[in-house]
């Protein structure tokens, strides 16, 4: 089932824009987010799910790298991947494409597994394990 990749489509918010009309740098984390829990319920799941089982995931790492400007009310698509197995901490990467297919941005998080009760790192939900 590796790698695993799914689509979100997303429209700019004029909220999510500086006063250049140009998306402002914190807003692609969010939509990594977007594409993140898109892709899990695409295999039929979600964070719920997840939390249900007494685990978190925190993101422990991030990373963006601005290709382009996206602008106001420009339809984007964000790609996620993941490549690898999840372990105590489960890797996403990302590609961000303005409607042309232009790279806006490319990314990657780190979330980890973490028991909620004992907040230390654990095993993956034995659901999420089965489907990588």
């Amino acid at each position: 089932m590796l790698p695993y990749t799914h689509a979100e489509t997303i429209r700019v918010r004029y909220g999510e824009t500086d006063q250049m009309g140009v998306v402002w740098h914190g807003a692609y984390i969010a939509y990594f987010e977007v594409a993140r829990t898109g892709a899990l319920r695409a295999l039929g799941h979600s964070y719920r799910d997840i939390e249900a089982t007494g685990v978190m995931m925190p993101v422990v790492e991030a990373s963006i790298a601005y290709h382009q400007p996206a602008r106001y009310d420009a339809v984007l698509t964000v790609h996620v991947e993941v490549r690898e197995r999840p372990t105590a901490r489960m890797r996403f990467d990302y590609t961000i494409l303005g409607e042309d297919g232009a790279q806006i941005a490319t990314g990657f998080t780190v979330l980890a597994f973490m028991d909620r009760e004992t907040r230390r790192p654990c095993k993956p939900p034995a659901f999420l394990r089965t489907l990588f």
